[in-house]
C-alpha cells in the first residue's frame, strides 16, 4: 500500500535508560547524592587588628568587614568558635611604620597582643599568623628594599628593588616573635624566595619545631587586591609588587613555586586569588597531597557585594556558589571574607 504523502512520518524515540535527573528530582534527593559540601570546617576568617583603635571600624571597600581593636577581640574570637569555625588568620596594622617594618618583629607589637588576647579568649582556635611586611614598612612593600640610604643597599640592583635575602632574615624574626606568642601556624605571603626555608630554620633553632608553616605558595600579581590595601592600609608608595609577586600567565612556574615551598619543609600551600586560579589549586592539591588552601581575596568578596546592591544577583546563592566551586577545585581550606554568613546561610 502506498503511503499517503500528506501522512506525517510517526518516528519513534528510543526511551534513555540514563536519566540522570533522576537524582535532581526534589531537595532531598540532591542532598543525598550531592558530592560536593561545605561546612564551617572548610572556613579560615581574616581578621585585621589595628593598632589604638577601640572597638571596631568599617572598611568602605568591604561591606560587612571590619578593622578590630584589641578589646574586642575577646568577644569575636568567641562568636568565631561558636559558630564552628576552626581557625582565624590576623593582619597587623601598626601605628607606626618604617623602612624595614621593625613593628612585624616587636614581641609587644600589635599581632603578638592580639594572638595573646585570642588564645585567652578561645584556646581552641588555630590562630594563624599573615607573615609580610607590606601592612608594617613606610613605603608599603614586602621587605626591605633597595635605597641608598639603607644598610644593605646594593648599587647593583635597581632602586626599590627588594632585597631577598635580608629580608628573609627579619622574616626568621618575625616568625619565631609570632611563635612565642602563641600562634599556631605561620603563613608567608610575600613571595620572596626561601621564605619557607629560612622561616622553618628559625622556628626549629628557637624550639619551635611544632609550629606549621601554611606558605602562600601560589600569589598572583592581581587587580583583585585592592579592596584589602584599604582595610590594611598597605598600598605600596611607589612601583608595584609584580618583581615579586607572580605573573598569573604562568602555571609551570606556579608549580615550581610549590615544589620548592615542600622542599624547604612547607605543611600546607596556599592560592590566591581563588577565582582566577581554581585550576591551580586542582592542580596543586594533586601533584604534592598537602593540606591545599585557596584565599577567596577582597576582591571577589566586593564584586559579589557591589552586584549584589545594584540587585543584579542574589548575595548568598552567589557566595556560596563560588565557594563549592574553590572546594570542588580542590581546596581543603578557604581563607574568605564570607566565613561567619556562609556558615548561618548553610544553617
Amino acid at each position: 500500500m502506498v503511503q499517503n504523502p500528506l501522512t506525517p512520518t510517526v518516528l519513534t524515540t528510543p526511551t534513555p535508560t540514563q536519566r540522570l535527573r533522576r537524582l535532581r528530582l526534589n531537595p532531598s534527593m540532591r542532598r543525598l547524592v550531592r558530592e560536593t559540601t561545605l561546612t564551617p570546617d572548610d572556613f579560615i576568617v581574616p581578621m585585621f587588628i589595628e593598632e589604638g583603635l577601640r572597638g571596631t571600624r568599617p572598611i568602605g571597600a568591604m561591606p560587612g568587614q571590619s578593622r578590630f581593636g584589641l578589646d574586642t577581640l575577646a568577644a569575636e574570637a568567641k562568636t568565631i568558635s561558636r559558630l564552628g569555625i576552626p581557625a582565624v588568620i590576623l593582619f597587623g596594622i601598626p601605628s607606626h611604620k618604617d623602612a624595614e617594618g621593625r613593628e612585624n618583629y616587636n614581641p609587644q607589637g600589635i599581632v603578638p597582643q592580639a594572638i595573646r588576647r585570642i588564645k585567652e579568649a578561645a584556646p581552641e582556635l588555630v590562630v594563624m599568623i599573615d607573615l609580610c611586611f607590606c601592612e608594617y614598612t613606610d613605603h608599603g612593600h614586602c621587605g626591605i628594599v633597595n635605597t641608598p640610604d639603607h644598610r644593605h643597599y646594593d648599587a647593583h640592583l635597581p632602586h626599590g628593588y627588594l632585597l631577598n635575602d635580608a629580608t628573609l632574615e627579619l622574616l626568621q624574626q618575625a616568625a619565631v616573635v609570632h611563635a612565642e606568642a602563641g600562634a599556631d601556624v605561620i603563613a608567608p605571603s610575600g613571595m620572596i624566595d626561601g621564605m619557607v626555608g629560612a622561616i622553618r630554620s628559625g622556628l626549629d633553632q628557637s624550639g619551635f619545631s611544632q609550629t606549621s608553616i601554611l606558605s602562600y605558595a601560589i600569589k598572583m600579581s592581581s587587580g583583585l587586591y585592592n579592596p584589602f590595601r584599604e582595610a590594611a592600609d598597605s598600598a605600596p608608595a611607589f612601583g608595584d609588587r609584580q618583581q615579586y609577586q607572580m605573573d598569573m600567565s604562568n602555571s609551570r612556574e606556579a608549580l615550581r613555586e610549590a615544589a620548592l615551598d615542600v622542599q624547604e619543609g612547607a605543611d600546607m600551600l596556599m592560592i590566591k586569588p581563588a577565582l582566577t586560579n581554581l585550576d591551580l589549586i586542582h592542580q596543586v592539591h594533586e601533584t604534592f597531597g598537602l593540606p591545599t588552601a585557596a584565599y577567596q581575596v577582597s576582591g571577589e568578596y566586593a564584586m559579589l557585594h557591589a552586584a549584589a546592591l545594584q540587585g543584579w544577583l542574589d548575595l548568598r546563592r552567589c557566595a556560596l556558589e563560588s565557594l563549592i566551586s574553590i572546594k570542588r577545585a580542590g581546596a581543603d581550606m578557604i581563607v574568605t571574607y564570607f566565613a561567619q554568613s556562609a556558615v548561618k546561610w548553610l544553617e
